[in-house]
């Protein structure tokens, strides 16, 4: 059984199947440092074994960020002075973005202001993206002389397209939230006094359809996202068809919806 406790920079709380991630560094507006990261991949694996988890919130304390990316504190210095340890460190990046589109549950980024560079890449991994209107995104990683890593360039062009990602990789600048939807980037910009409201309603949403039939629709999605051709996509969503089919939940479903 999950535990939820004891992290560094982090919260977790769990009230009716949602499980509430938040970071706690608001004074570094969010910044995702070796702590962050730790404490998160761990919120994740306990997660993965509460399966009476429907949906996962991310977000950050404070009005100011979501987060701000990487604590780029731990990166000065010359390259003699990190190696190995900044190769480590690269791989628990990509094992902390990993980890919200790897979650049985749906995975929702509450964005409430900032969401920049690795911030940004954690949230184009989590499932559905709402935002504050006034929120700004950008992966700023050329002008501190970085290029994005931890897989983000592949999940930036399935997101936005090629030409869009190079446009805000190239220039290291900011978009608005109203772009940020308009391109795909983000699926909702919401006045600041509607994000609660906003994401109470897609997890109402989720929570009110076959809670098992979203955890196999989000493994047949990210399965024919990453597949290598259409037809090993279609296999595996066969499989997950009958998987479904079998289940209690789709007995009890298609009964209910026959006796309206």
């Amino acid at each position: 059984m999950a535990r939820y406790s004891a992290y560094e920079s982090i919260t977790v709380s769990v009230e009716d199947g949602v499980a509430t991630i938040e970071f706690h560094r608001p004074e570094v507006y969010n910044a995702l440092n070796d702590d962050v990261m730790l404490d998160l991949c761990r919120a994740f694996d306990e997660i993965q074994l509460d399966r009476d988890i429907d949906a996962v919130v991310i977000t950050g304390e404070g009005e100011e960020a979501f987060s701000a990316g990487a604590d780029i504190t731990e990166y000065a210095g010359p390259a003699a002075d990190h190696d190995p340890l900044q190769k480590d460190r690269q791989e628990l990046f990509y094992e902390m973005y990993q980890k919200p589109q790897n979650c049985h549950a749906p995975v929702i980024a509450k964005i409430n202001g900032y969401c920049v560079g690795g911030g940004l890449i954690l949230a184009m991994y989590c499932d559905i993206r709402v935002a504050v209107e006034d929120a700004k995104f950008g992966v700023p990683t050329a002008n501190i002389g970085q290029i994005p890593t931890g897989g983000s360039n592949r999940r930036a062009i399935e997101l936005v397209g090629e030409a869009k990602a190079k446009e805000i990789v190239f220039t290291a600048g900011f978009i608005e939230a109203d772009e940020a939807e308009r391109i795909g980037l983000i699926n909702h910009a919401v006045p600041r006094e509607d994000l609660d409201g906003t994401v109470l309603g897609v997890l109402d949403g989720i929570q009110d359809t076959g809670r098992l039939a979203v955890k196999n629709s989000k493994r047949a999605i990210n399965f024919a996202a990453e597949a290598p051709d259409a037809e090993t996509a279609r296999e595996f969503e066969a499989e997950l068809w009958w998987e479904q089919f079998a289940t209690e939940e789709r007995r009890r479903l298609v009964s209910e919806f026959n006796e309206r």
